[in-house]
């Protein structure tokens, strides 16, 4: 009878134990933190030139003319205002001055078309400057994105084995999308300074004792701006690692791939606990934040009221006592609403924009060390159809782990050949054919196309003379035509793409779909379709060999197909393996009686090299794994 693990106590008999909490993850990135922890309230002040001078460079060359639409705007902007408010102090004197009404308001009948003339020229201009603004904004905004995609599209495929990097681009990634916000900000900033200054000079004329006060009363609110606004990028920065790991699992449990694994496997409830799970922690240190933030709130308010209370007493004091008449009181009051608004929303997107602007300093450090991370290897030039490729005492190692992927590995590949490459798992199969690619570059030792060493040449001639089938391969929303030549046509007629889909057996397919070769390979889209796991290899397969490259590396490209799809796949690399070199890693040991030679890896090294019979009888891994995989 089986044995069945026994209860630790009576009380569990028969229950199942609770599912997994997620693992807490902190977010390792470059430091970022202590820019804004940092900073005060008089460092933001001095900071702000230099803030809004990056992002008029970063707009100017989008659009000069939109900036310099929107500059214009925003002066004028600030003279209407002025205008508005010296108008204002002229209407009042004859309003509230003696006489009859009918002549009052007829005294001040020119003062207020100067107000209505001035508000309505307040009001083009914020359209021209909303105009300037909706031309700049998605242009920013794209131009952030698409260096973001380019920075990740260029960096050593070595970068993606650091984990901070990963940290590092979702930092990144909510820069990009505060891009827009940033231009907001910044056109507030200006348009709110320059009413400032307008309305401050008006109530300096009236008053030299008004401004001071009024500064007073509106400091402690920009201190308390600056205190929230540290407080949410740290909770920002506390739930980085989180929001990350969020969004790659929320990938998984709603991509329609994996959807079979999830259901057949009675996922369901596990997944949506782990992300309620994940959600609810990142949102407690979210709320975590809010008695701090009311904190803040409260205190910045208390003291900003007293202040402002102590503005309006001023100016009662000064009216009382004649210090300034009632018409000029009564401008002051409008000139100190004005102001007061006009500063208040200075602090605020002054303090909305460094906060944005750190967010984007995310997005900048990123693109600039992907910049650093992109390939930098010389100038050399790869051969355009390698006779041989040479591996010498090439070691490479994964960060974390303590036994290198490969060591002290040499081999030779000889034009002409097909290599097959077998082994367990974890042996260094797939690190073998990324090194031989110049995908990645060897720790120690070397890899030299006819004597190029890949570490030196420019990878882009490498990767132009190679095909590589991966194990986990795209299914590229495009349509099949693209998915085959990858955007990289040769010719201007689809004869090569009927020919490669002939060689892979997939006319048959490609003609039952609905529009053939013009088929979007996206079910999910409208008017697209989907292919089986094996027609999808097939087309993976059919890409390497569209190319026609000087090296052909298969990374299980079969591993899918059925036996009629494997056997016509195999052949046709036999077929064609005279102009080139071809290796192809495989598990199925009886497709290596096709190769010329095989190479037998175990922990990183080669144990064993030579053709399917020598290799059968040589009583090694190779002859204990084949046997296995006759006892299925």
């Amino acid at each position: 009878m089986p044995n069945h693990p026994k209860s630790t106590s009576g009380g569990q008999a028969g229950r199942r134990p609770p599912p997994p909490e997620p693992q807490e993850i902190e977010y390792r990135g470059a430091g970022v933190r202590n820019a804004f922890e940092e900073t005060s309230f008089l460092r933001l002040c001095g900071k702000i030139p230099q803030l809004v001078g990056r992002i008029g460079r970063m707009a100017w060359e989008i659009d000069p003319r939109a900036v310099l639409v929107m500059l214009f705007a925003q002066v004028v902007s600030g003279v209407s205002a002025a205008v508005v408010l010296a108008a204002t102090a002229k209407a009042m004197v004859p309003i509230l001055g003696g006489g009859l009404v009918p002549d009052r308001v007829r005294d001040a009948l020119p003062a207020l078309v100067v107000v209505a003339a001035a508000a309505s020229t307040a009001r083009l201009t914020y359209a021209l400057a909303q105009w300037a603004e909706q031309r700049l904004k998605p242009r920013l905004a794209t131009s952030a994105d698409v260096a973001l995609v380019e920075a990740m599209c260029s960096v050593e495929l070595s970068a993606f084995n650091d984990p901070v990097f990963a940290d590092e681009h979702e930092a990144a990634e909510s820069g990009a999308v505060r891009v827009d916000r940033m231009l907001y900000d910044a056109q507030l900033f200006m348009s709110s300074l320059i009413r400032l200054v307008a309305a401050g000079g008006v109530l300096t004329v009236l008053h030299p004792l008004m401004l001071p006060v009024l500064v007073l009363a509106v400091l402690p609110a920009g201190v308390g701006a600056v205190a929230e606004a540290k407080v949410e990028y740290q909770v920002h920065f506390a739930t980085n690692s989180g929001r990350n790991v969020k969004g790659m699992m929320r990938w998984h449990v709603t991509t329609s791939r994996l959807a079979d694994e999830v259901r057949g496997n009675s996922m369901r409830a596990y997944l949506v606990f782990w992300y309620r799970t994940m959600s609810a922690r990142i949102d407690a240190k979210v709320m975590g934040a809010a008695p701090r933030m009311l904190r803040i709130n409260l205190l910045s308010s208390a003291i900003g009221g007293v202040c402002l209370l102590g503005a309006w007493a001023m100016l009662v004091w000064l009216t009382v006592t004649g210090r300034v008449s009632l018409a000029v009181s009564a401008t002051a009051v409008v000139a100190v609403r004005t102001a007061l608004m006009a500063l208040s929303n200075v602090v605020h997107y002054a303090t909305s924009l460094f906060q944005t602007t750190l967010y984007l300093g995310d997005w900048r450090r990123f693109v600039d060390k992907a910049r650093s991370l992109a390939p930098q290897r010389g100038g050399a030039v790869a051969p355009v159809c390698p006779e041989r490729i040479r591996i010498d005492q090439v070691s490479y190692s994964y960060p974390g782990k303590t036994r290198p992927a490969v060591d002290g590995l040499s081999l030779t590949l000889n034009r002409g050949e097909v290599v097959a490459v077998v082994g367990e798992n974890g042996s260094g199969k797939s690190t073998l054919t990324r090194l031989l690619t110049g995908l990645f570059t060897a720790e120690k030792g070397t890899v030299c196309w006819d004597g190029v060493d890949l570490a030196r040449a420019d990878p882009d001639t490498v990767w132009e003379r190679t095909g590589v089938v991966t194990q986990f391969f795209a299914h590229w929303p495009l349509s099949v035509r693209e998915n085959i030549t990858l955007g990289q046509p040769v010719t201007w007629d689809d004869d090569r793409v009927w020919q490669t889909v002939d060689e892979v057996g997939m006319r048959e397919a490609v003609e039952e779909l609905p529009a053939g070769l013009d088929t979007l390979l996206a079910r999910e889209l409208w008017g697209g379709s989907d292919l089986s796991g094996g027609q999808w290899q097939r087309i993976a397969c059919a890409r390497a060999l569209y190319r026609r490259p000087a090296v052909l590396v298969l990374d299980e490209p079969t591993s899918e197909m059925d036996a009629r799809g494997e056997h016509r796949i195999f052949q046709e690399l036999k077929n064609v393996a005279d102009g080139r070199i071809t290796i192809v890693v495989t598990h199925r040991l009886e497709n290596t009686r096709i190769a010329d030679r095989i190479i037998v890896m175990e922990k990183g090294r080669i144990t064993e090299n030579g053709t399917f019979d020598q290799l059968l009888k040589a009583g090694g891994l190779f002859q204990e794994l084949y046997t296995l995989s006759q006892d299925r």
